[in-house]
């Protein structure tokens, strides 16, 4: 009897608190924000997806030429991690900067912990990882790795999965126990330049710059091991100069397969998610830099290297055919899909423009000045592994 009166009143008062009107100054809503990062003056354009508008500009954010972010659980914080090893935390409720620390001298990104108390940053310059305390941005660990690092992802169970650019070789840190656990896995490949964990958080599958091929890693195993992806792909055929690397972290799940940018390749690569045996290669414009899949699978949009930055392609991911191509301007530098896909943001540089389309109709929607636009991060990305 006691019980039921308890559970009475506890519903009683919750019922209470419902019913009391919240005050208007006490609610901000973060699901329709994002961030452009402003690589030339070290600055962030606070964007609404829905009002297609800028809020406002944040500065004072260091050296953004290869910067990204994550954002906190609530997708209230942004960390973002700059080439100067800035790391800065960034309140877009207020549209200001709460803290920043110069942690190293070159840094290559970053990740947060899936329970959102651990920020990782992935260091050129001394190499190797640190782990800050998410509210603070104290120092929580250093990790000396000899080597560059690239590829850092956050994986389920509070760890980070990263790769060294030097010694080819993939670690993990379990850091659920507090201190970081290391587990080193060899002879990945040589020269790794990137990594991209898939949402399920099982496969981590790095890129080989120095061999052809790319290499896998099932995070699930009991003893995990390389996999080679892809071995002989490229060998055999002309190699043509590099222009800018791809990035994985933009790759693109549709369906039951990966569409991955090809490295030096006017090609993008489909492997069969299931077994990672090749699928298929669809023909592109340019050497691809981002091959991003529209969130219902659907279809791959391209962006390439310079000097044919200024174009999109669009690709059906039935077909594996290229169904469209737009000319959005010069320096065509990243995508970013609303959360249901029903638009797509792009930055275009040397426009001081982020211009949006349609998705199904290809039209253009709307158009944001910027300075000198790069990544686009909307908030959403919060509630994603490895973004």
């Amino acid at each position: 009897m006691t019980a039921l009166k308890g559970s009475a009143l506890a519903l009683a008062m919750a019922a209470a608190v419902l019913a009391t009107p919240l005050k208007s100054e006490t609610i901000v809503a973060t699901g329709d924000l994002g961030l452009v990062v402003e690589r030339a003056n070290g600055s962030l354009l606070l964007i609404d997806q829905s009002e297609r508008a800028a809020i406002t500009r944040i500065e004072g954010l260091g050296d953004l030429s290869h910067a990204s972010l994550v954002y906190s659980p609530d997708q209230r914080f942004a960390y973002v991690f700059g080439r100067d090893g800035g790391l800065t935390k960034v309140d877009i409720t207020s549209g200001q900067i709460v803290k920043r620390v110069v942690q190293s001298g070159n840094a290559i990104g970053g990740a947060i912990s899936d329970d959102g108390k651990l920020v990782a940053v992935s260091n050129y310059e001394p190499g190797g990882v640190r782990i800050f305390d998410a509210d603070s941005l104290h120092l929580v660990a250093d990790i000396p790795t000899g080597s560059k690092t690239i590829g850092l992802v956050d994986a389920p169970g509070r760890k980070f999965v990263f790769t060294l650019w030097d010694d080819g070789e993939t670690w993990i840190a379990d850091l659920s126990a507090g201190e970081p656990s290391i587990t080193r896995i060899r002879e990945i490949g040589a020269n790794p330049y990137d990594a991209l964990i898939t949402g399920d958080g099982r496969l981590y599958i790095t890129g080989l710059f120095g061999e052809d091929g790319l290499t896998a890693i099932d995070l699930w195993a009991a003893e995990p091991a390389p996999i080679r992806v892809l071995p002989e792909y490229g060998r055999g055929q002309k190699e043509l100069p590099v222009y800018k690397m791809p990035h994985l972290e933009g790759w693109a799940r549709a369906g039951q397969e990966f569409v991955l940018p090809a490295v030096g390749h006017h090609q993008v690569l489909w492997i069969d998610a299931s077994d990672l045996s090749e699928t298929g290669r669809t023909e592109t414009y340019g050497q691809p830099v981002f091959a991003m899949s529209r969130p219902d699978g659907r279809q791959v949009w391209v962006n390439f290297a310079h000097p044919l930055n200024d174009t999109i392609q669009v690709i059906d991911t039935v077909s594996k055919e290229v169904v469209h191509e737009l000319k959005p301007g010069k320096a065509v530098l990243h995508m970013e899909f609303t959360p249901r896909g029903h638009e797509v943001w792009v930055s275009v540089r040397d426009s001081g423009k982020v211009i949006i389309y349609d998705t199904r109709t290809f039209e253009k929607r709307g158009e944001i000045d910027a300075e000198s636009p790069s990544g686009i991060f909307f908030t959403s990305r919060a509630h994603r592994t490895g973004l």
